[in-house]
């Protein structure tokens, strides 16, 4: 058994085991690159057909590329609490963007949980673990978990905010954004977040460094700088994609991503920097595609969470490996203690450090939990539909009410507002046959759907997940199926 569990690992993470670095070797700077709404096929190396991202690509392919990487949202600012805190959602408590309820206040059966809108100051992030390990770090760019970043564990802020998107655009003015207000008029912010960036990386290094890059980029409005929009608007349309702006905000990006490996080559500090890249929620949807998958930011379905996702650390990860077994932001916190040294902080952890992944030294009782572990989703609140309707559950919400487990090759969906109807809003998938999320198994396979509905309860129990119950009094059922009628018209017109 033990040899078979083995060799499984091998085959879903492509790597060899590889010695642990020299005791004596300086501790690694990390750059951590995150992006908004970036989907987790809107790169070259998760084959996009139409964006152009040879930088990416190529920084890829010297690390791991993880091919079941999930946000623990499916929009910004739950997901990124829980990338901070390393925490699911209940545990800190921001559901959604915001806490007033979405949509019109006529649709949805139930009140919404409203939670926070701001990261609990009690909960430690590893920002402040990897200062307490003697780091000096960094945050440039999005921030959207409190009105300032500093406090949560960076020694620099530049334009981190409450805000969750780039203020009045990419181009200025910026807002109240004050270390934006010096840009010249025609300044573009993805580039001017990438000259921070490199500055940062190229002070004098009497200390090891912590980079977090946050790029406001791709979130809207969708803006590019018109010589990338017209290098896409003459070029061939994919299959896959074909958003011209889109693909001018995403090289701009790229192009940075060059920058910033340039400028590390050229310091010496390449064979010391681990380099993580991933998102925070499914790509835009209105203006990108994440097929076979369905859905996109903002729905529960494979599109909305799965994000693309590699790892640089020099003498750990194999150039060209890739890893398929599911992992989720949680996991970041605890691997990024592990890369700095840093001491894990005396709190909840969801996330297992991913590590023994990249590494390959898996013990058997690691090959069973990191392939037979659950991974858990929590959303107790409404997210209205946007001008794209064709990835939902419904034509009105993104997502309504609900919380999600996979575990293996299974993921069970169950939606709160429909637990006394029949089939109990439960969805059941088999993703290893079904990644599109098309069959539902629920009435066909009652048994993994009432073994994993247990395990869903059971741990919305043990993590204090609260589960909304009363009635919206707003709620007016014929006014709800009227606009539904109107969408359906409107969709077979198109």
């Amino acid at each position: 058994m033990r040899t078979t569990l083995v060799m499984l690992v091998a085959l879903l993470c492509s790597t060899p085991t590889l010695a642990d670095q020299p005791a004596d070797e300086p501790r690694p700077n990390v750059l951590f690159i995150f992006l908004d709404d970036f989907g987790w096929r809107d790169a070259g190396f998760m084959g996009s057909d139409f964006y152009e991202t040879p930088h990416l690509d190529s920084l890829a392919a010297k690390g791991m590329v993880f091919t079941n990487a999930y946000a623990a949202a499916a929009n910004c600012a739950p997901s990124r609490a829980s990338l901070l805190s390393g925490q699911y959602t209940p545990r800190h408590e921001i559901y959604n963007v915001g806490t007033k309820r979405r949509g019109k206040k006529t649709h949805g059966r139930l009140k919404h949980i409203p939670g926070t809108d701001t990261l609990r100051p009690d909960i430690k992030t590893w920002a402040q673990c990897a200062q307490d390990a003697g780091y000096r770090t960094g945050t440039i760019g999005k921030w959207h978990l409190s009105d300032d970043p500093l406090p949560y564990g960076f020694d620099f802020n530049f334009a981190g905010t409450h805000g969750g998107g780039p203020p009045q655009g990419y181009f200025p003015p910026h807002g109240n954004i004050k270390e934006l207000k010096d840009s010249p008029k025609d300044e573009y912010l993805t580039r001017r977040l990438t000259d921070e960036a490199i500055k940062f990386i190229s002070q004098e290094p009497d200390q090891p460094w912590f980079l977090y890059l946050t790029h406001f980029a791709v979130h809207t409005p969708l803006q590019g700088e018109p010589d990338l929009v017209a290098k896409y608007d003459s070029k061939p349309k994919g299959t896959l994609h074909d958003h011209a702006v889109m693909a001018a905000m995403i090289e701009a990006v790229d192009q940075g991503i060059g920058r910033l490996i340039e400028s590390l080559d050229q310091s010496g500090q390449t064979d010391n920097t681990v380099i993580v890249f991933t998102s925070d929620n499914g790509g835009y949807g209105p203006a990108t595609s994440m097929d076979p998958l369905k859905g996109y930011k903002g729905t529960y379905y494979e599109g909305g969470i799965r994000e693309p996702m590699f790892i640089v650390w020099p003498g750990i990860t194999k150039p060209g490996s890739t890893c398929d077994v599911p992992v989720i932001n949680v996991d970041l916190y605890p691997t990024f203690c592990e890369i700095t040294g840093a001491e894990p902080p005396d709190q909840v952890m969801d996330g297992w450090s991913l590590k023994p992944l990249l590494t390959g030294e898996l013990t058997n009782e690691g090959v069973h939990g990191f392939t037979h572990r659950s991974l858990y989703w929590h959303f107790p609140a409404y997210l209205q539909s946007y001008s794209r309707i064709d990835g939902q559950r419904d034509l009105l919400f993104r997502s309504r009410p609900c919380s999600v487990i996979r575990r293996g090759r299974w993921k069970l969906h169950e939606y709160f507002e429909d637990r006394d109807l029949p089939g109990g809003g439960l969805e059941l998938y088999d993703l290893q046959t079904d990644v599109g999320e098309s069959t539902n198994l629920a009435n066909s396979n009652p048994e993994v759907r009432d073994r994993l509905h247990k395990e869903l309860q059971q741990w919305r129990r043990n993590s204090h997940a609260p589960v909304p119950t009363e009635p919206n009094p707003n709620f007016d059922a014929d006014a709800e199926r009227k606009d539904i009628a109107k969408l359906l018209q409107k969709q077979k017109q198109d």
